[in-house]
């Protein structure tokens, strides 16, 4: 009988391992090296580390909220008791950067990893089963491709969905919308990258042995499509970071008294010459999240490539060696 492992790809990929001079090197492994010496990459990865510790702990470094005035401090710069100055209100910039923060971070991370676990599960199911049921699917993705996403999340957060905006906070209802529409079109590429891998001979073996439809999707479709998934998590926290900022910035996103780096920068647009810190500080924070996931979606996309240039201690002795012979 036909070794269903041996076979595929994915699983291949998981228990193989590349040897050189002796030293056996897990694949996971090889492409966390690669990750982990490409220098720009990682500098992205601890900046956005740095800045989620700072949305999530950097509220117990100061003694003000949010929502706490201080009326002796009304739009003043940064000084020693308000770090980053306060705003027209009177309110702790720091402390409103924090939450701005932590809101856009939260929004980016949830929506970018449902939305690529959608597309994954909506785009595999499509490729599997074909026929009119992938006809059917296609038509609904076709559908919800057609349909403005501006104006939904117009009306769903400006009370035209009065139920949910009375029952849910802004920043809530606005993930619920853009997970509507950020993962559509992932989710024709995994169908086209997974009808492709239903000729392979590894999927048709799970098929003739009887394994369950759920089955194979998971463990021989998905797999394989792996490294797309991955870059793909990374580009939907960026888009959905840039969405919140975008929607909220013309009024449509984030509501007060919710706050996000969005609502942050379309508050202070107008006082731009008046109060800059007000401006410059929390777009300074959205280049810095938005930069540094581009760098380490970068940074994958390299590591994972099978031609990546980053290669092992291991393989690099391996072709210093090689190059002497010829040398020599």
């Amino acid at each position: 009988m036909t070794n269903l492992n041996a076979l595929d790809p994915a699983a291949v990929a998981e228990e193989a391992a590349i040897e050189h001079d002796g030293v056996v090197i897990a694949k996971s492994r090889i492409i966390l090296r690669r990750f982990l010496r490409n220098k720009t990459a990682v500098a992205g990865l601890v900046i956005f580390v740095a800045l989620t510790l700072f949305s999530f702990v950097g509220g117990y470094f100061t003694s003000w909220d949010k929502e706490t005035i201080d009326p002796f401090n009304i739009g003043m710069g940064p000084s020693a008791e308000h770090l980053l100055g306060t705003s027209q209100a009177g309110i702790d910039l720091y402390s409103l950067t924090v939450e701005g923060t932590r809101i856009s971070i939260l929004i980016g991370l949830v929506v970018g990893l449902v939305s690529v676990l959608i597309a994954a599960v909506y785009g595999c199911t499509m490729a599997y089963f074909g026929g009119k049921v992938d006809k059917v699917m296609l038509f609904i993705l076709e559908a919800l491709i057609m349909m403005p996403a501006l104006l939904v999340v117009a009306v769903a957060t400006s009370g035209g969905g009065s139920g949910l905006k009375s029952n849910l906070p802004s920043w809530l209802l606005l993930i619920i919308v853009l997970l509507i529409f950020s993962w559509m079109g992932t989710a024709r590429l995994i169908r086209s990258l997974s009808m492709s891998l239903m000729q392979r001979d590894f999927v048709k073996a799970a098929q003739y042995m009887g394994i369950p439809p759920r089955r194979i999707v998971w463990r021989h479709l998905v797999p394989n499509i792996g490294s797309l998934l991955v870059l793909d998590v990374t580009r939907g926290v960026t888009g959905a970071i840039l969405a919140e900022v975008a929607f909220s910035f013309i009024g449509i996103g984030i509501k007060v008294p919710d706050v996000s780096l969005g609502v942050l920068i379309g508050q202070a647009t107008s006082q731009v010459s008046t109060f800059p810190w007000m401006f410059w500080v929390p777009l300074t924070v959205m280049f810095l999240l938005t930069g540094s996931l581009a760098m380490m979606n970068d940074g994958l996309r390299d590591a994972f490539d099978p031609h990546s240039s980053s290669i092992g201690s291991a393989a690099g002795r391996k072709a210093k060696k090689s190059a002497k012979k010829k040398t020599s």
